[in-house]
């Protein structure tokens, strides 16, 4: 029997060692396979989208007898997204007879005549028909639009006391 004797410097182990795995990792790099990139498309498309809340408008009391005129204010807040031009158009109501410079509220069959103004100033008529009794197109921006209503209740009209009042719709083109 042939008998074989290994022996070992000192320190030749250590290299052994580190060579023998040096040697593994390159076959383990090996075994990888190689890579390929490709880009990818993301895309979404934003819909133009408006929500508008409008703040009710009451007169409160008015009284036919004292020879002023009645006034109050309401706030339409228009939310739309941003970039998106805008316009907003009242309604003539929904009283019969009415129309957008001749509003009415009603008491049964008993009319109290008002109107709405896009101005303080209560000289604009604020009515609906975009480019003409509407306010000047808006462009939104990430902060909502308030706009204010300005209501009229004309002095001296002679009508039965009562609750009077009437729906008027705001409608936002786009």
């Amino acid at each position: 029997m042939n008998s074989h004797r290994i022996s070992f410097r000192p320190g030749t182990c250590f290299a052994a060692t580190a060579i023998a795995m040096l040697a593994a990792s390159f076959m383990t790099t090996g075994a990888h396979a190689a890579t390929a990139t490709a880009p990818m498309a993301v895309t979404a498309t934003v819909q133009s989208a408006c929500i508008v809340v409008a703040t009710p408008l009451a007169f409160g009391t008015y009284d036919p007898t004292s020879g002023s005129v009645k006034d109050a204010n309401s706030t339409i807040t228009v939310t739309c997204t941003s970039g998106t031009s805008f316009t907003v158009g009242l309604n003539p109501g929904s009283t019969s007879g009415a129309t957008v410079t001749t509003r009415q509220m009603a008491n049964g069959t008993n009319r109290l005549s008002y109107a709405l103004y896009s101005d303080i100033n209560h000289t604009t008529n604020w009515g609906n028909t975009p480019g003409t009794d509407t306010p000047t197109a808006t462009t939104a921006t990430a902060v909502p639009s308030l706009l204010t209503v300005y209501g009229r209740i004309s002095a001296s009209q002679n009508v039965p006391a009562g609750a009077y009042t009437d729906s008027v719709t705001v409608t936002v083109n786009y």
